[in-house]
C-alpha cells in the first residue's frame, strides 16, 4: 500500500514492470486478477471489481475485496454472473459509454444532477460500506473500450477510507490504458480456446462450451487450494493456475482423432468401443508433442494423464515421448505422484463434471451423491490431497457452476 505520492519516473518504470509481467500470464482471469491487484496496490483501494464489454454489456468479470472475501472460499465471488446495460444509469456504464474517468468521494452523496446512480443493494446484502470510488474505462491505444475498472474505498497510511487523490486520478487510468491491450489479448486467447472447443462439439455432442469451462474453472481452483496447502508461493501459483485453467479446457482435445460413429453413440460404449475411446488420451498428447512452452507441455499431461487413477488401474499409462512409436496402451500403469499434478486435478474436475452433469444415458447425479462418489474413490481413483482441496472449496465449485450452465 503506498502512502505517500511518487515520482512520475518511478510510477512510469513500476507500471511498465508490470505490464511486461501481464505479458507472461495467458488465461483472462489471471491477467484480471493481475490488473486489479495491481491497481488497487496503487490507489491503496480495499476493494475493486473489473467489467468486460459483452456483446453490447458489460459482465462482471473479476472482483476483489480485501474486507469480504477471506478463505478458502473467497474465489466463489469470482463466479458470480450479471451484466450491466451500457448506458447512464449506472456509474460503471456511464463510465463505458462516455469513455470518462469518474472520481467519486463518496457515493452516497451524489447531488442527484448526474445521470447516474450508486446501486446499494451488494451494501444492503453484505453490510459492506462503499464510500470513494474511482471508475476508469479500459481503453486500448485505439480507442477501444474492452470494459470497466471499479476502484473502491481508498485508505490513508492508518487504514481510513478517504476519497481517491489527484495521484490516483492522473496515473491509475494510465496503468489501465496500458492494461487494457493485454487484457484484450487475454479475451482473444479464451475466445480461441472456446472455438477450438465448439469444432471438437460439432464431433462430440457431450463436449460442451460450458462443460470445458466448468472442468477449466474446477482445475484451477482446487489447484490453487492444493497449492496453498502444500505452503506454495503465490506468485507460483497464480502462474500455474493461469495455465491450468487453459490446459484442463483442452482435456479432451484428443476426440478429434475418434470417429464418429463412436462419439456420437448415443448411450454407453460397448468394450472394443470404449477401448478405441481410450486413445483419445494420446491423440490430445500428440498434439502438443515437439513443444517447449510451459503452457504447451502442461496441456500434454493433461491431455495424455486425466484419465489415469491414483492407484494404477487407469489410462493410457506411461508412454514413450515417441509417441508415434505407441501401439498399445496401459502397458506400464503410472501410480500416484508419479501422475503429474495437473492430471490428477483435471481427472477429478471431469469426474465430477460428467456425475452431476445430465447425459444422454443418465440424468445429473444429486450433489450429495456426486461428492460421495468423489470420496470413496479418495486414495484409489483420486490424490487424497486433491480430494481435501477439493472438499475445502465447495462453496467455490457450486459458483462455478452456477455461472456455466449448460
Amino acid at each position: 500500500m503506498e502512502c505517500h505520492d511518487r515520482q512520475p519516473y518511478d510510477i512510469v518504470r513500476d507500471i511498465l514492470k508490470v505490464i511486461e509481467e501481464l505479458n507472461t500470464l495467458k488465461d483472462v482471469d489471471a491477467i484480471l486478477d493481475k490488473v486489479l491487484a495491481e491497481a488497487r496496490d496503487m490507489t491503496a483501494a480495499d476493494a475493486g471489481s473489473i467489467y468486460l464489454v459483452e456483446s453490447g454489456t458489460l459482465r462482471f468479470s473479476y472482483v476483489h475485496n480485501d474486507t469480504l472475501f477471506r478463505g478458502p472460499d473467497a474465489s466463489k465471488h469470482l463466479y458470480t454472473d450479471f451484466t450491466v446495460p451500457i448506458d447512464e444509469s449506472s456509474i460503471v456504464g456511464y463510465a463505458a459509454m462516455s469513455g470518462e474517468t469518474l472520481a467519486i468521494p463518496d457515493v452516497y452523496e451524489l447531488s442527484g444532477a448526474e445521470p447516474y446512480s450508486f446501486n446499494k443493494s451488494f451494501d444492503e446484502e453484505t453490510g459492506y460500506r462503499t464510500r470513494s470510488m474511482l471508475t476508469i474505462p479500459l481503453k486500448t491505444f485505439q480507442g477501444r473500450i474492452v470494459g470497466v475498472m471499479q476502484l473502491i474505498n481508498a485508505k490513508d497510511c492508518d487504514g481510513t477510507v478517504r476519497p481517491f487523490t489527484d495521484y490516483h486520478i492522473h496515473y491509475a487510468p494510465l496503468f489501465a490504458n496500458s492494461a487494457s491491450v493485454t487484457i484484450e489479448r487475454g479475451i482473444m486467447t479464451r475466445d480461441t480456446m472456446l472455438r477450438m472447443m465448439k469444432m471438437a462439439e460439432m464431433r462430440d455432442p457431450k463436449e460442451t462450451g460450458a462443460h470445458v469451462q466448468r472442468v477449466g474453472a474446477y482445475s484451477a481452483e482446487i489447484y490453487q487450494q492444493w497449492a496453498r496447502n502444500k505452503g506454495y508461493d503465490e506468485f507460483v501459483i497464480r502462474r500455474k493456475k493461469d495455465m491450468l485453467r487453459l490446459a484442463a479446457m483442452l482435456h479432451d482435445v484428443g476426440k478429434v482423432g475418434i470417429s464418429d460413429v463412436i462419439l456420437k453413440k448415443p448411450g454407453r460404449f460397448e468394450p472394443h468401443e470404449a477401448a478405441v475411446m481410450k486413445w483419445h488420451s494420446v491423440y490430445g498428447a500428440a498434439l502438443f508433442a515437439n513443444t517447449t512452452s510451459e503452457l504447451d507441455m502442461l496441456c500434454r499431461e493433461v491431455a495424455q494423464g486425466h484419465h489415469e487413477r491414483w492407484d494404477g488401474n487407469g489410462y493410457p499409462g506411461r508412454l514413450p515421448d515417441d509417441l508415434s512409436q505407441v501401439r498399445e496402451l496401459c502397458t506400464e500403469c503410472i501410480v500416484g505422484e508419479n501422475i503429474p499434478i495437473s492430471a490428477r486435478i483435471t481427472a477429478l474436475a471431469d469426474v465430477y463434471d460428467a456425475l452431476i452433469s445430465p447425459r444422454v444415458y443418465k440424468p445429473a447425479w444429486p450433489e450429495d451423491k456426486v461428492v460421495e462418489e468423489i470420496v470413496n474413490n479418495r486414495g484409489t481413483q483420486f490424490d487424497p490431497d486433491v480430494v481435501d482441496a477439493f472438499m475445502q472449496i465447495q462453496d467455490t465449485i457450486r459458483a462455478i457452476r452456477h455461472k456455466y450452465q449448460g
